[in-house]
């Protein structure tokens, strides 16, 4: 699993640059599924933006862009996007692969009229 920062128009501190970093091992650790993060730093005259794409396995691609006047404040909001579309990606997945146990499938089959 890597990540990679790339900084644009701007000097970013170090401080927040690791900021960036432990945040992307964050995820990485709930999402064990995440291949590559790659975090964009970007400033414009008052703003700062933060962009992220994220891929997983199974050619999961997930994207967040984000922009305030505060570089961490710009990497909160957008982590915080990344993560909930990956929760929500994770959650359809698994829904989708209920498994019936055996015995339930059997009940079912019990229970259903037969004509």
């Amino acid at each position: 699993m890597s990540i990679e920062i790339t900084v644009r128009h701007v000097d970013v501190l170090q401080e927040d640059r690791e900021y960036a970093q432990d945040l992307g091992e964050q995820i990485a650790a709930a999402f064990p599924r995440v291949e590559h993060i790659h975090i964009i730093l970007d400033g414009q005259k008052y703003l700062k933006l933060a962009e992220i794409v994220v891929q997983a396995k199974n050619h999961i691609r997930v994207e967040a862009k984000e922009e305030s006047e505060a570089m961490r404040a710009s990497l909160d909001l957008c982590f915080a996007k990344v993560e909930t579309q990956l929760r929500r990606l994770r959650d359809k997945i698994q829904s989708r692969k209920v498994r019936t146990s055996a015995a339930e499938f059997e009940q079912a089959q019990a229970s259903e009229p037969v004509e």
